[in-house]
């Protein structure tokens, strides 16, 4: 038989105080005498309370719930964005509920709908699509909401926080040049997703100002083992690159798993740079040469418009801009220096602006 729920009631009688007292403790919306407080939370523990905190917004009609809505948990860059926004919403009193759309649009609808169940005070969504739910272009007119890197500024019906995409891949492009490299692959993950679009536009269109031929493009996918196999089919039908430039984190860690497996060596056979820098990027006996987004920037940026909005503040869509630096290691092999074009000798600095300048729109 199923245990009773233990109630607010329950702790209110074994505490000896009033059920308002206990509500006090438990939300935190009002100070009690130290004493009773440590009897209150010694009651809730050995009933095993939990407060029912839905039922209470529905009573009180606020919320400090905010909703966070990801592609893919899976993905390292994500995890590590709801992780520091939940830090910094604890320290503001909220709680937060987090759900993946898996990169479906039709699950996405699903969890947008069942997040805004809850009531949020507020939503932080980072879309799967450049084309926003219509449930969600909905609910920006009446829930504050912060769309955050896959979304296209232009247009959105909310704030908007991304990196300057384009920008980002020139970035790693000029590196590459400066190094001699002029056979490059670039691969992506899904050029259907804007900034994916735009990094690959970026380095593009710099590789081919400054070497005459336009890059390779490979989309391998968001699943790093399934790129890997992509990558591998393609790496069997092709002379290989002198270098590759992936896009994503995700796509980083299938170029990698697909040259180890054909026993390629980085640099001395191909050199390599990759996308959103983590600690496992340097803890390799080659470290590797990364984009790296600035991603504190970026959060803080995201829970402070939120906070903004959810504080009142109106008026039209703010976008913020952020810029992506470069973290120069040992996975790219200085080649002779292009002549005639906009090559530097190997080695020299490339184009590297701070990391976390922004601009706002």
């Amino acid at each position: 038989m199923q245990k009773k729920r233990a109630t607010i009631k329950d702790v209110a009688s074994l505490a000896g105080v009033s059920t308002a007292t206990v509500s006090h403790v438990v939300n935190g919306s009002k100070p009690v005498k130290q004493s009773v407080h440590d009897r209150v939370i010694a009651a809730a523990r050995q009933l095993d309370y939990h407060a029912d905190r839905a039922a209470s917004q529905l009573r009180s009609g606020q919320t400090k719930v905010v909703a966070i809505l990801v592609p893919d948990l899976d993905d390292a860059f994500f995890t590590s964005l709801v992780s520091r926004l939940e830090v910094m919403a604890g320290k503001d009193g909220f709680d937060v509920i987090v759900a993946s759309s898996r990169d479906d649009p039709a699950v996405e609808q699903s969890r947008l709908r069942a997040l805004l169940g809850w009531r949020p005070a507020g939503m932080v969504v980072v879309p799967c699509t450049d084309s926003l739910p219509s449930v969600l272009i909905e609910e920006c007119r009446r829930t504050p909401v912060v769309l955050a890197d896959r979304v296209v500024p232009a247009g959105a019906p909310a704030d908007t926080v991304t990196i300057d995409n384009a920008e980002a891949g020139e970035i790693a492009a000029r590196h590459l040049v400066a190094m001699g490299h002029r056979d490059v692959v670039i691969a992506a993950s899904n050029l259907a997703i804007a900034p994916i679009r735009e990094r690959e536009r970026g380095a593009r269109d710099f590789l081919r100002a400054a070497t005459g031929r336009a890059p390779v493009t490979i989309e391998l996918g968001s699943n790093s083992i399934t790129g890997a196999e992509r990558f591998a089919h393609w790496q069997e039908r092709h002379a290989r690159p002198t270098a590759v430039l992936a896009l994503t984190n995700v796509t980083t860690l299938a170029v990698l798993s697909a040259l180890a497996q054909a026993r390629v060596d980085i640099p001395e056979q191909v050199s390599v740079i990759g996308f959103d820098d983590y600690a496992w990027m340097s803890a390799r006996k080659t470290a590797l040469t990364a984009i790296r987004q600035p991603l504190d920037v970026m959060a803080q940026s995201v829970w402070d418009r939120l906070t903004t909005r959810m504080g009142g503040e109106t008026g039209a869509p703010v976008a913020i801009s952020l810029t992506a630096s470069l973290q120069v290691r040992d996975s790219v092999l200085g080649l002779p220096a292009l002549g005639g074009g906009e090559g530097a000798t190997p080695g020299s600095d490339p184009l590297n602006p701070g990391e976390g300048k922004s601009a706002i729109h």
